[in-house]
């Protein structure tokens, strides 16, 4: 996002906006009129600043960026659709259409590590650190993931070099694991967690057992780790579509 120093006036109606506190007043060379400038270093190209039309000239305005600095907007804009996954935003749809998917089976479970937040962010070499340490682990990464298209090397969790300075708003790490592996890779995350300079939630979701006892929920709780037990049901109402059926 740039703003239009001629048509800036200073007001800052912009700045409370911005999710990476990247709008900042400045003053031109003679100092005798100040206007609000971008750190486009920090600037993740949300564009919720634009979006808020709070600007009273018109001065906010959003640069059509090329390679690698397009996927700031592509992993930040929750309007913006990944050219790959036909999905808008950070990740997949995850176990919301597991009725239809079948993604998460029984015995696995599905984690994710959600990089980044507003007023923080997240650089895609963070994002690589903890890929690397997942790959030692020979976790199943999400092939439909946008971020996991970013990968070279899916042994490595080696992330493309072009794009390791980009910051986005959020960006997710997904992967699916057995269950007895839960413990090990939450480690390996509290680990990883102390190698990077931004912060992440983990996501852990399975099926339900028949009994209605959710397994992950066990197993946090015999291993004396703290979970919020809070998160999105899938209620089982999505139908297969036969071949050949009417849509």
């Amino acid at each position: 996002m740039l703003i239009d120093k001629a048509k800036c006036i200073g007001c800052g109606q912009c700045r409370p906006f911005c999710t990476m506190s990247s709008i900042h007043f400045t003053r031109n060379q003679k100092g005798t009129k100040v206007h609000c400038m971008v750190d486009e270093d920090e600037c993740v190209d949300c564009g919720i600043c634009y979006r808020a039309k709070v600007c009273p000239t018109d001065a906010l305005y959003q640069p059509i960026h090329g390679w690698p600095r397009s996927i700031r907007g592509t992993f930040s804009n929750p309007l913006a659709e990944h050219k790959e996954t036909r999905v808008p935003g950070r990740g997949t749809e995850e176990m919301k259409t597991n009725d239809i998917t079948e993604r998460f089976k029984r015995g696995y479970a599905g984690m994710a590590a959600e990089m980044g937040r507003p007023g923080t962010g997240a650089r895609l070499r963070d994002a690589e650190k903890v890929f690397k340490a997942l790959a030692k682990l020979g976790v199943e990464f999400e092939k439909n993931n946008p971020l996991t298209g970013l990968l070279i090397n899916k042994e490595t969790g080696e992330m493309n070099p072009e794009v390791l300075n980009e910051k986005v708003l959020s960006a997710i790490i997904e992967m699916i694991i057995p269950l007895e592996e839960v413990i090990t890779v939450l480690d390996t995350l509290e680990k990883a967690a102390l190698e990077i300079d931004t912060v992440f939630s983990i996501d852990l979701v399975a099926r339900v057992d028949e009994d209605l006892s959710v397994p992950t929920a066990k197993i946090m709780e015999k291993n004396g780790r703290w979970h919020s037990f809070h998160g999105k049901t899938n209620l089982g109402l999505g139908r297969l579509q036969v071949k050949g059926a009417d849509a």
